[in-house]
This record gives structure tokens, sequence and C-alpha cells, in this order.
């Protein structure tokens, strides 16, 4: 059975969620503040976290950044309307996905299988992300991607990335001087059963951004073609 933590201190919540996830076949453990949260994933080991931004103790972003320097688990947001910015970070923190209060029930659920469906590691493979054998490392520039071994290195230094922001560079990389469509960006790396809006795409555009730039600020290798997509140039200036 698939388990699923909850971490969420609004009783109304949690009542109402616990029996509707246990109604679709999932095993619900309820933390009902950050802290209880990092206490209990070590050992329950969940297949996917559903995560309150607005947590007493410890906030829901905290909790996200603790969870995603340990594990790839698959994590999704559950924020008030008002909480954009807090959205915004949690994706920055390595969030898989988010969902705005009040929501449907379906809606949560199609959400949580698709980010689990993408739980396993993907690889590159002739010009798209497919299972299979690992190709060589991929070398653009001063940056070095290993799909083999999950490795990067920017500039002779390792950097670890969260699986998403891995996935996006790959494939950047793998198609280095090509421009990309967001649409196609987003159905090879979050899928073509991703329900949610783009903003995922450009949240993990500005940190791999942060990663290989000189200046993020001023980007020229990770460059925007407005009204199309992005490409990975092939040579910075």
């Amino acid at each position: 059975m698939t388990s699923v933590l909850l971490v969420e201190d609004e009783d109304s919540f949690i009542d109402a969620l616990t029996i509707g996830l246990e109604r679709e076949g999932f095993a619900v453990t309820v933390a009902r503040d950050g802290a209880e949260a990092l206490d209990v994933f070590p050992t329950l080991a969940p297949d996917v976290v559903l995560l309150d931004v607005m947590l007493p103790k410890v906030s829901g972003i905290d909790v996200c950044r603790e969870l995603r320097a340990v594990s790839n688990v698959p994590i999704i947001l559950v924020t008030a309307k008002s909480a954009e910015i807090d959205t915004v970070v949690g994706l920055e923190m390595g969030a898989d996905d988010y969902i705005t209060k009040p929501y449907r029930l379906r809606e949560l659920v199609a959400r949580m299988r698709a980010v689990m469906r993408r739980r396993q590691t993907v690889v590159i493979t002739g010009g798209g992300l497919d299972l299979g054998e690992a190709p060589e490392a991929l070398t653009v520039g001063d940056v070095l991607l290993d799909p083999e071994r999950h490795e990067v290195f920017i500039r002779d230094e390792s950097v670890t990335l969260p699986l998403k922001e891995f996935e996006l560079l790959a494939l950047l990389l793998e198609n280095a001087g090509r421009v990309l469509t967001r649409d196609l960006l987003m159905d090879r790396v979050w899928g073509t059963d991703y329900v949610g809006d783009t903003k995922t795409l450009d949240v993990h555009i500005k940190r791999l951004r942060a990663r290989v730039e000189e200046d993020p600020s001023v980007p020229t290798r990770i460059v925007t073609i407005r009204g199309l997509g992005y490409k990975y140039a092939t040579e910075a200036g």
C-alpha cells in the first residue's frame, strides 16, 4: 500500500483528507507540525509527502529543505491562495508540485500519482528522456553531467542537484544549441500527465542558472528564447 506522510495542523483538513486518501488506497500517517514530520520521516520512509507550508515549530519550507537534503521523495506543497511567495520558495527548495487550498480530492490524488510515477530515475537516450542504458557523460563548456553516476561537475566542483533539476539540466545539455519549447521541457521532465502550471519550470530554470551561470542575473548559458522556451548555449557570452 502506498504510504503518505500528511504534514498538516488543521484538524478539519486532516480528518477529511485522511478519510478520502484511505478510500483511495493510501496509508496515511499524520504529522501535526514540522518537527514531528522530521522525526517520523526516516522511520516511515513514505512514498509521497503532502506538506502544508504554514506549520508550527518548523515551517513547511524548512521541512522541505531538510527532506530534500536527504531524499528524493516526492513532495507536494499545500498552500493558501495568498501564499504565492511561499510556493515559489518551496519549489526552489525542491518541492515537486503544489496545490492550493481549498482543493478537490480528485485533483490532489492525480497529482500524487503523477509525481510518484516520475519518482524512478530517468536517463537521457537519443535526444529524449527515457529509461534504459545510461549514455556517456555530457560536457558543455565547464559543465559535466554523468547520467549513469548521477553526478554533476560545474567548474570542476561537484554539485548535488535534486532529481528534477538534474533531469532538466541533462535535457538541456543533451540538446545544447537547440531551442527547447516550454511544452517539450514540461512533457519530458514532468510528464504529459502533469496537471500544474508552468511556474515549476521557471523556478527550476532559475535554480539551474544560479548553479551554472557566472552571473545568474544576466544568463548567457541557459538562454530564454522569448515566446518559445529555452536553450543551452554552446558558447557563453
